[in-house]
């Protein structure tokens, strides 16, 4: 079963949107957003807060318990996930898992002691992603997208893997909000090199991207934001055109 998965960017408690990670305008509440997403059979949610990690507040878990209680689906939180009380809080605000980025790049036993605690289920980690043309290779980005880690992604993944995690969300800077569809020559490594789940995100510009994405690899979601915000693509519309291509 492929899971289709809308993303809320949020700052300040709004929902937002930027390209390649830049540029990013504020759209609205993201309750409101959230709610049209459950009821348009949406089969997860991803809510990521873009400045906690640079700005160190702390987690709005006011806007994740008003998001949960707007939705009847399973909820992913991130953005600035950076120790065990912040996960325990996002869960208890109901959460049903979290993706921890830039505190996991930084201190990797930090996913060993989240898995431990809380169980590789609630435990997502989110990769974002690109591709280095002086280096010949795809490496880590931590804050926001903001800083290059001298990690290659690949290794990455495999490391998160085998520290336990239970997924992996994928971002791809290179593609994000571009309309450019996903990053498939990665993903397709990515998923030759793990086998726990990956949600594929950036880059999705209409329903063909995701028929793609499904039938050119073995991902179990993909996720968008920008085409579902911007009424160009409605869940109900996707999951129709993915049953007629024969993608369950």
């Amino acid at each position: 079963m492929k899971k289709i998965i809308p993303c809320l960017d949020t700052r300040d408690g709004k929902l937002v949107k930027g390209v390649h990670f830049v540029d990013v305008k504020e759209l609205g509440d993201p309750v409101d957003f959230a709610k049209k997403y459950s009821d348009a059979g949406a089969d997860e949610l991803v809510i990521l807060d873009i400045t906690k990690t640079t700005d160190g507040h702390q987690l709005r878990t006011q806007m994740i318990a008003d998001v949960a209680n707007a939705i009847d689906i399973p909820l992913t939180v991130g953005g600035g996930i950076a120790s065990v009380q912040d996960i325990q809080d996002a869960l208890d605000a109901g959460a049903s898992k979290v993706g921890i980025n830039s505190a996991a790049v930084k201190n990797p036993d930090f996913i060993n002691e989240a898995v431990a605690k809380f169980g590789s289920d609630a435990v997502t980690i989110a990769v974002d992603m690109a591709y280095d043309e002086a280096k010949g290779d795809y490496f880590v980005y931590t804050n926001a997208g903001q800083t290059q880690i001298d990690i290659k992604a690949l290794e990455w993944c495999k490391e998160c893997e085998e520290r336990g995690a239970g997924a992996l969300l994928i971002t791809s800077i290179d593609t994000d909000g571009a309309y450019t569809g996903f990053d498939i020559p990665f993903l397709k490594l990515a998923s030759e090199t793990v086998s726990i789940p990956i949600i594929a995100s950036g880059g999705a510009s209409g329903i063909q991207d995701f028929i793609d994405l499904f039938q050119q690899t073995n991902l179990e979601a993909g996720l968008a934001a920008s085409i579902f915000h911007k009424g160009e693509v409605a869940i109900e519309d996707l999951k129709a055109a993915l049953i007629a291509e024969g993608i369950d």
